[in-house]
Protein backbone atom coordinates (compact mmCIF):
# COMPACT_ATOMS: atom_id res chain seq x y z
CA UNK A 1 0.00 0.00 0.00
CA UNK A 2 1.24 3.46 -0.87
CA UNK A 3 2.78 5.37 2.05
CA UNK A 4 2.24 9.11 2.34
CA UNK A 5 3.56 11.61 4.84
CA UNK A 6 0.78 13.95 5.98
CA UNK A 7 3.08 16.95 5.44
CA UNK A 8 3.48 15.90 1.77
CA UNK A 9 -0.25 15.47 1.15
CA UNK A 10 -1.63 16.92 -2.08
CA UNK A 11 -5.36 17.56 -1.71
CA UNK A 12 -6.39 17.27 -5.33
CA UNK A 13 -6.76 19.22 -8.54
CA UNK A 14 -9.21 21.48 -10.31
CA UNK A 15 -10.95 19.96 -13.30
CA UNK A 16 -12.53 21.93 -16.09
CA UNK A 17 -16.24 21.26 -16.46
CA UNK A 18 -18.68 23.13 -18.67
CA UNK A 19 -18.13 26.83 -17.84
CA UNK A 20 -16.67 26.11 -14.38
CA UNK A 21 -13.96 24.16 -12.56
CA UNK A 22 -14.71 21.60 -9.86
CA UNK A 23 -12.28 20.31 -7.26
CA UNK A 24 -11.38 16.64 -7.54
CA UNK A 25 -9.89 15.36 -4.25
CA UNK A 26 -7.19 12.72 -4.26
CA UNK A 27 -7.91 9.31 -2.66
CA UNK A 28 -7.22 8.92 1.07
CA UNK A 29 -7.16 5.13 1.48
CA UNK A 30 -3.40 5.21 2.02
CA UNK A 31 -0.79 4.28 4.60
CA UNK A 32 -0.31 7.63 6.32
CA UNK A 33 2.80 8.78 8.20
CA UNK A 34 2.94 11.69 10.66
CA UNK A 35 6.21 13.49 11.37
CA UNK A 36 5.04 16.83 12.78
CA UNK A 37 6.04 16.76 16.49
CA UNK A 38 3.39 19.35 17.45
CA UNK A 39 0.66 17.28 15.79
CA UNK A 40 1.94 14.09 17.42
CA UNK A 41 1.83 15.75 20.84
CA UNK A 42 -1.72 16.98 20.22
CA UNK A 43 -2.81 13.49 19.09
CA UNK A 44 -1.50 12.04 22.34
CA UNK A 45 -3.23 14.70 24.45
CA UNK A 46 -6.52 14.36 22.54
CA UNK A 47 -6.41 10.56 22.93
CA UNK A 48 -5.83 10.95 26.68
CA UNK A 49 -8.73 13.40 27.09
CA UNK A 50 -11.05 11.19 25.07
CA UNK A 51 -10.03 8.16 27.12
CA UNK A 52 -10.80 10.03 30.35
CA UNK A 53 -14.26 10.95 29.04
CA UNK A 54 -14.99 7.38 27.99
CA UNK A 55 -13.88 6.00 31.36
CA UNK A 56 -15.83 8.64 33.26
CA UNK A 57 -19.01 8.02 31.27
CA UNK A 58 -18.83 4.31 32.02
CA UNK A 59 -18.77 5.00 35.77
CA UNK A 60 -21.99 7.05 35.69
CA UNK A 61 -25.12 5.13 36.75
CA UNK A 62 -27.95 5.33 34.20
CA UNK A 63 -25.77 7.30 31.76
CA UNK A 64 -28.29 6.67 28.96
CA UNK A 65 -30.75 8.99 30.73
CA UNK A 66 -28.37 11.91 30.23
CA UNK A 67 -27.33 11.23 26.64
CA UNK A 68 -30.64 12.57 25.26
CA UNK A 69 -29.61 16.10 26.31
CA UNK A 70 -26.17 15.68 24.76
CA UNK A 71 -27.78 14.66 21.47
CA UNK A 72 -30.21 17.58 21.71
CA UNK A 73 -27.38 20.06 22.24
CA UNK A 74 -25.40 18.57 19.36
CA UNK A 75 -28.43 18.81 17.09
CA UNK A 76 -29.01 22.49 17.88
CA UNK A 77 -25.30 23.40 17.57
CA UNK A 78 -24.79 21.52 14.30
CA UNK A 79 -27.99 22.97 12.84
CA UNK A 80 -27.08 26.50 13.98
CA UNK A 81 -23.88 26.28 11.93
CA UNK A 82 -26.21 25.92 8.93
CA UNK A 83 -28.29 28.93 9.97
CA UNK A 84 -31.17 27.59 12.10
CA UNK A 85 -32.18 29.54 15.20
CA UNK A 86 -33.51 26.81 17.51
CA UNK A 87 -31.87 26.72 20.96
CA UNK A 88 -31.46 23.71 23.21
CA UNK A 89 -34.50 24.56 25.35
CA UNK A 90 -36.74 24.88 22.29
CA UNK A 91 -35.48 21.56 20.97
CA UNK A 92 -37.35 19.83 23.81
CA UNK A 93 -40.60 21.76 23.46
CA UNK A 94 -43.66 20.09 21.90
CA UNK A 95 -44.33 21.28 18.35
CA UNK A 96 -47.55 23.05 19.33
CA UNK A 97 -45.57 25.27 21.71
CA UNK A 98 -43.12 26.44 19.02
CA UNK A 99 -43.88 29.77 17.33
CA UNK A 100 -45.06 29.11 13.73
CA UNK A 101 -42.17 31.13 12.25
CA UNK A 102 -39.65 28.87 14.07
CA UNK A 103 -41.20 25.49 13.31
CA UNK A 104 -39.13 24.86 10.18
CA UNK A 105 -35.93 25.23 12.21
CA UNK A 106 -37.41 23.11 15.02
CA UNK A 107 -38.26 20.31 12.58
CA UNK A 108 -34.69 20.30 11.23
CA UNK A 109 -33.31 19.89 14.76
CA UNK A 110 -35.80 17.08 15.50
CA UNK A 111 -34.75 15.31 12.31
CA UNK A 112 -31.10 15.56 13.33
CA UNK A 113 -31.88 14.07 16.75
CA UNK A 114 -33.79 11.23 15.09
CA UNK A 115 -31.04 10.66 12.50
CA UNK A 116 -28.42 10.43 15.27
CA UNK A 117 -30.45 8.05 17.41
CA UNK A 118 -31.37 5.77 14.50
CA UNK A 119 -27.77 5.69 13.23
CA UNK A 120 -26.37 4.78 16.68
CA UNK A 121 -28.95 2.02 17.03
CA UNK A 122 -28.40 0.77 13.48
CA UNK A 123 -24.64 0.40 14.04
CA UNK A 124 -25.40 -2.55 16.28
CA UNK A 125 -26.23 -4.53 13.12
CA UNK A 126 -24.88 -2.41 10.25
CA UNK A 127 -21.30 -1.08 10.15
CA UNK A 128 -20.55 2.58 9.57
CA UNK A 129 -20.88 2.78 5.81
CA UNK A 130 -22.19 4.79 2.87
CA UNK A 131 -25.48 2.96 3.27
CA UNK A 132 -25.77 4.03 6.91
CA UNK A 133 -24.91 7.66 6.03
CA UNK A 134 -27.52 7.66 3.26
CA UNK A 135 -30.13 6.33 5.70
CA UNK A 136 -29.24 9.11 8.15
CA UNK A 137 -29.46 11.67 5.36
CA UNK A 138 -32.91 10.39 4.39
CA UNK A 139 -34.10 10.95 7.98
CA UNK A 140 -32.42 14.37 8.15
CA UNK A 141 -34.30 15.82 5.17
CA UNK A 142 -37.77 14.37 5.75
CA UNK A 143 -40.45 17.07 5.55
CA UNK A 144 -38.06 20.04 5.87
CA UNK A 145 -36.25 22.47 3.60
CA UNK A 146 -34.25 20.33 1.24
CA UNK A 147 -36.82 17.50 1.23
CA UNK A 148 -36.83 17.65 -2.59
CA UNK A 149 -33.03 17.33 -2.80
CA UNK A 150 -32.72 13.55 -3.16
CA UNK A 151 -32.90 12.56 0.53
CA UNK A 152 -30.91 9.40 1.16
CA UNK A 153 -29.16 9.50 -2.22
CA UNK A 154 -25.82 10.77 -3.44
CA UNK A 155 -26.30 13.73 -5.73
CA UNK A 156 -26.75 13.30 -9.47
CA UNK A 157 -25.90 16.89 -10.33
CA UNK A 158 -23.29 19.50 -9.47
CA UNK A 159 -23.57 21.43 -6.21
CA UNK A 160 -21.54 24.32 -4.82
CA UNK A 161 -20.72 26.16 -1.58
CA UNK A 162 -21.20 29.91 -1.18
CA UNK A 163 -22.45 32.25 -3.86
CA UNK A 164 -25.74 32.31 -5.73
CA UNK A 165 -24.59 30.10 -8.60
CA UNK A 166 -21.66 28.15 -9.99
CA UNK A 167 -20.31 31.39 -11.45
CA UNK A 168 -19.69 33.04 -8.07
CA UNK A 169 -19.34 29.97 -5.83
CA UNK A 170 -16.59 30.01 -3.19
CA UNK A 171 -16.02 26.26 -3.64
CA UNK A 172 -17.25 23.70 -6.17
CA UNK A 173 -16.97 20.04 -5.02
CA UNK A 174 -16.18 17.18 -7.42
CA UNK A 175 -18.44 16.41 -10.36
CA UNK A 176 -21.19 13.95 -9.46
CA UNK A 177 -19.76 11.31 -11.83
CA UNK A 178 -16.73 11.03 -9.51
CA UNK A 179 -18.81 10.28 -6.40
CA UNK A 180 -19.05 6.46 -6.58
CA UNK A 181 -15.26 6.08 -6.66
CA UNK A 182 -14.58 8.80 -4.08
CA UNK A 183 -17.18 7.57 -1.58
CA UNK A 184 -16.01 3.99 -2.04
CA UNK A 185 -12.45 5.14 -1.25
CA UNK A 186 -13.70 6.95 1.86
CA UNK A 187 -15.61 3.90 3.09
CA UNK A 188 -12.58 1.64 2.57
CA UNK A 189 -10.39 4.14 4.43
CA UNK A 190 -12.73 4.04 7.45
CA UNK A 191 -12.39 0.26 7.77
CA UNK A 192 -8.94 -0.58 6.36
CA UNK A 193 -7.21 -2.48 9.17
CA UNK A 194 -3.97 -2.50 7.20
CA UNK A 195 -3.59 1.24 7.83
CA UNK A 196 -1.57 1.81 11.00
CA UNK A 197 -2.70 5.27 12.04
CA UNK A 198 -4.14 6.95 15.11
CA UNK A 199 -7.92 6.50 15.03
CA UNK A 200 -8.38 10.21 15.76
CA UNK A 201 -6.23 11.17 12.77
CA UNK A 202 -8.24 8.81 10.60
CA UNK A 203 -11.50 10.38 11.78
CA UNK A 204 -10.15 13.90 11.18
CA UNK A 205 -9.05 13.03 7.65
CA UNK A 206 -12.39 11.34 6.95
CA UNK A 207 -14.34 14.42 8.04
CA UNK A 208 -12.24 16.67 5.82
CA UNK A 209 -12.64 14.33 2.84
CA UNK A 210 -16.41 13.99 3.33
CA UNK A 211 -16.88 17.76 3.45
CA UNK A 212 -14.71 18.16 0.35
CA UNK A 213 -16.63 15.52 -1.60
CA UNK A 214 -19.97 17.04 -0.46
CA UNK A 215 -21.84 13.95 -1.71
CA UNK A 216 -25.39 15.19 -1.05
CA UNK A 217 -27.32 18.11 -2.50
CA UNK A 218 -28.12 19.35 1.01
CA UNK A 219 -27.25 18.47 4.61
CA UNK A 220 -23.56 17.68 4.02
CA UNK A 221 -22.33 19.71 7.00
CA UNK A 222 -24.67 18.03 9.45
CA UNK A 223 -24.00 14.51 8.13
CA UNK A 224 -20.26 15.20 8.11
CA UNK A 225 -20.33 16.23 11.75
CA UNK A 226 -22.56 13.29 12.60
CA UNK A 227 -19.91 11.07 10.98
CA UNK A 228 -17.39 12.11 13.66
CA UNK A 229 -19.46 10.81 16.56
CA UNK A 230 -20.50 7.67 14.68
CA UNK A 231 -16.87 6.90 13.86
CA UNK A 232 -15.78 7.38 17.49
CA UNK A 233 -18.41 4.85 18.58
CA UNK A 234 -17.71 2.52 15.65
CA UNK A 235 -13.99 2.36 16.48
CA UNK A 236 -14.69 1.71 20.16
CA UNK A 237 -13.12 4.98 21.31
CA UNK A 238 -16.46 5.75 22.95
CA UNK A 239 -18.79 3.13 24.38
CA UNK A 240 -21.60 5.71 24.42
CA UNK A 241 -22.17 8.71 22.11
CA UNK A 242 -20.97 11.30 24.64
CA UNK A 243 -18.67 13.53 22.52
CA UNK A 244 -19.86 16.05 19.94
CA UNK A 245 -17.73 18.68 18.21
CA UNK A 246 -20.44 20.92 16.73
CA UNK A 247 -20.38 23.26 19.75
CA UNK A 248 -16.61 23.68 19.26
CA UNK A 249 -17.02 24.16 15.50
CA UNK A 250 -19.80 26.71 16.03
CA UNK A 251 -17.76 28.74 18.52
CA UNK A 252 -14.79 28.65 16.10
CA UNK A 253 -16.85 28.77 12.91
CA UNK A 254 -14.51 30.90 10.82
CA UNK A 255 -11.47 28.82 11.84
CA UNK A 256 -13.43 25.63 11.10
CA UNK A 257 -14.14 26.66 7.53
CA UNK A 258 -10.75 28.33 7.02
CA UNK A 259 -8.85 25.21 8.08
CA UNK A 260 -10.92 22.95 5.82
CA UNK A 261 -10.37 25.38 2.95
CA UNK A 262 -6.65 25.64 3.65
CA UNK A 263 -6.22 21.91 3.02
CA UNK A 264 -7.56 22.40 -0.53
CA UNK A 265 -5.70 25.62 -1.26
CA UNK A 266 -2.37 24.96 0.51
CA UNK A 267 -2.39 21.15 0.96
CA UNK A 268 -2.07 21.89 4.69
CA UNK A 269 -3.64 18.80 6.24
CA UNK A 270 -1.45 19.20 9.34
CA UNK A 271 -3.14 22.48 10.33
CA UNK A 272 -6.62 21.03 9.95
CA UNK A 273 -5.66 18.00 12.08
CA UNK A 274 -4.18 20.26 14.80
CA UNK A 275 -7.44 22.23 14.93
CA UNK A 276 -9.39 18.96 15.02
CA UNK A 277 -7.28 17.53 17.88
CA UNK A 278 -7.76 20.68 19.94
CA UNK A 279 -11.49 20.26 19.33
CA UNK A 280 -11.36 16.68 20.63
CA UNK A 281 -9.46 17.84 23.72
CA UNK A 282 -11.74 20.77 24.55
CA UNK A 283 -14.95 18.90 23.81
CA UNK A 284 -13.86 15.90 25.90
CA UNK A 285 -12.95 18.13 28.84
CA UNK A 286 -16.24 20.04 28.54
CA UNK A 287 -18.20 16.78 28.44
CA UNK A 288 -16.48 15.53 31.59
CA UNK A 289 -17.30 18.81 33.34
CA UNK A 290 -20.91 18.52 32.16
CA UNK A 291 -21.18 15.01 33.60
CA UNK A 292 -19.67 16.21 36.89
CA UNK A 293 -22.29 18.97 37.09
CA UNK A 294 -25.03 16.44 36.35
CA UNK A 295 -23.81 14.13 39.11
CA UNK A 296 -23.64 17.02 41.61
CA UNK A 297 -27.18 18.00 40.63
CA UNK A 298 -28.36 14.40 40.92
CA UNK A 299 -26.89 14.12 44.42
CA UNK A 300 -28.57 17.39 45.46
CA UNK A 301 -31.90 16.22 44.04
CA UNK A 302 -31.67 12.84 45.78
CA UNK A 303 -31.17 14.67 49.07
CA UNK A 304 -34.20 16.89 48.46
CA UNK A 305 -36.37 13.92 47.54
CA UNK A 306 -35.74 12.39 50.99
CA UNK A 307 -38.02 15.11 52.36
CA UNK A 308 -40.92 14.12 50.07
CA UNK A 309 -42.16 11.36 52.34
CA UNK A 310 -44.54 8.95 50.63
CA UNK A 311 -44.26 10.88 47.36
CA UNK A 312 -40.49 10.31 47.17
CA UNK A 313 -40.64 7.14 44.95
CA UNK A 314 -42.96 8.87 42.45
CA UNK A 315 -40.79 11.99 42.45
CA UNK A 316 -37.67 9.92 41.80
CA UNK A 317 -39.34 8.18 38.86
CA UNK A 318 -40.48 11.52 37.45
CA UNK A 319 -36.99 12.99 37.68
CA UNK A 320 -35.66 10.07 35.61
CA UNK A 321 -38.13 10.98 32.85
CA UNK A 322 -37.08 14.62 33.06
CA UNK A 323 -33.47 13.80 32.26
CA UNK A 324 -34.75 12.78 28.82
CA UNK A 325 -37.66 15.23 28.53
CA UNK A 326 -36.77 18.33 30.56
CA UNK A 327 -39.74 20.42 29.33
CA UNK A 328 -43.20 18.89 29.70
CA UNK A 329 -46.95 19.27 30.26
CA UNK A 330 -48.58 18.04 33.45
CA UNK A 331 -50.58 15.54 31.38
CA UNK A 332 -47.33 13.81 30.47
CA UNK A 333 -46.66 13.18 34.15
CA UNK A 334 -50.01 11.41 34.44
CA UNK A 335 -49.00 9.07 31.60
CA UNK A 336 -45.42 8.52 32.75
CA UNK A 337 -46.40 7.67 36.31
CA UNK A 338 -49.89 6.22 35.69
CA UNK A 339 -51.38 8.65 38.24
CA UNK A 340 -54.41 10.92 38.42
CA UNK A 341 -54.33 14.60 37.54
CA UNK A 342 -54.48 15.75 41.20
CA UNK A 343 -51.56 13.50 42.12
CA UNK A 344 -49.50 14.74 39.16
CA UNK A 345 -50.22 18.39 39.96
CA UNK A 346 -49.40 17.90 43.65
CA UNK A 347 -46.07 16.31 42.72
CA UNK A 348 -45.27 19.14 40.32
CA UNK A 349 -46.02 21.70 43.05
CA UNK A 350 -43.68 19.90 45.42
CA UNK A 351 -40.90 20.01 42.84
CA UNK A 352 -41.58 23.70 42.18
CA UNK A 353 -41.26 24.47 45.88
CA UNK A 354 -37.93 22.63 45.86
CA UNK A 355 -36.83 24.88 42.94
CA UNK A 356 -36.40 21.89 40.64
CA UNK A 357 -39.20 22.88 38.26
CA UNK A 358 -40.25 26.22 36.83
CA UNK A 359 -43.48 27.05 35.00
CA UNK A 360 -42.43 28.72 31.73
CA UNK A 361 -45.68 29.86 30.03
CA UNK A 362 -47.42 32.00 32.64
CA UNK A 363 -50.72 30.40 31.59
CA UNK A 364 -53.36 28.95 33.88
CA UNK A 365 -54.11 26.15 31.42
CA UNK A 366 -51.85 24.09 29.15
CA UNK A 367 -48.89 25.06 31.26
CA UNK A 368 -45.36 23.94 30.51
CA UNK A 369 -42.81 23.11 33.17
CA UNK A 370 -39.03 23.10 32.80
CA UNK A 371 -36.46 21.06 34.70
CA UNK A 372 -34.51 24.30 34.95
CA UNK A 373 -31.35 23.39 36.93
CA UNK A 374 -30.72 20.56 34.46
CA UNK A 375 -31.34 22.74 31.40
CA UNK A 376 -28.95 25.37 32.74
CA UNK A 377 -26.10 22.87 32.53
CA UNK A 378 -26.55 22.62 28.75
CA UNK A 379 -27.84 26.09 27.83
Amino acid sequence: MKRLNISEFHAGQWRQQYEYKSFSPNPINLQWVTDDPVLQELIGEASRCLGELNAYAQLIPDVDFFIAMHVGKEATSSSRIEGTQTNVEEAFLPEEDIFPEKRDDWHEVQNYIQAMNIAIETMETLPLSNRLLCNAHHTLLQGVRGAYKQPGEFRRSQNWIGGASLKDASFIPPHHEELPELMSDLEKFLHNDQIHLSALVRIGIAHYQFETIHPFLDGNGRIGRLLICLDLVSKGLLTKPTLYLSDYFEKNKSHYYDNLTRVRTHNDLNQWLKFFMVGIMESSQNSVQTFKKILRLKEAIDSKLLTFGRRAPLAKTLIKHLYKTPIFHSQQVEVWLSVTSPTANALIKDLQKSELLKEVTGFKRNRLFAFEPYLRIFA
